[in-house]
């Protein structure tokens, strides 16, 4: 199994690579993980409503224009009013996509803005892990831990509880 995450902006903490790092070692051993980032716009402190549309169109057409490049996937686009799962239930959907044919998820993480319309619109669902709002930098590490935890149950091996 294949598992793409395109995500808005670079990691700028150290400490969220080396999480990131981590988790996709553990994920080697699981499927072929590939993250790809593209560029965030300066969002300026009282943006107005036009140019919050503006820098979400910009990030959305990256969003896009990377997974093309991807070939056929089932995009999955994270955002708040998404679908929530528990960890078993996240792992045995995980499973149902890949026996039914859809061998290369791609998780999409926007900007602190969100993700612009098009992409929802394009992704084949979407996935909330809360109601709350987190950093899309910190969004990244749990969404690969949640994987790599999804990984384990499927393959019948201890997770932490």
């Amino acid at each position: 199994m294949k598992i793409t995450i395109i995500s808005v902006g670079k990691i700028k903490e150290a400490f969220y690579r080396d999480a990131i790092a981590e988790y996709s070692k553990r994920l080697s051993a699981y499927c072929q993980l590939k993250i790809i980032e593209v560029a965030d716009e300066k969002t300026p402190e009282q943006a107005s409503g036009e140019e919050k549309k503006r820098i979400l169109n910009k990030e959305g057409v990256r969003i896009l224009k990377a997974l093309e490049g991807e070939g056929k996937v089932y995009p999955i686009a994270l955002a708040i009013d998404g679908k929530q799962y528990d960890s078993l239930g996240f792992a045995d959907h995980l499973e149902k996509l890949a026996v039914s044919g859809n061998g290369h998820i791609v998780f999409i993480i926007g900007g602190s803005l969100g993700l612009w319309e098009e992409v929802l619109n394009q992704s084949k669902e979407k996935l909330s892990f809360s109601k709350m709002t987190f950093p899309h930098q910190l969004m990244r590490v749990i969404l690969l831990e949640q994987v790599y935890r999804g990984f384990r149950i499927i393959n019948h091996e201890p997770y932490h509880k």
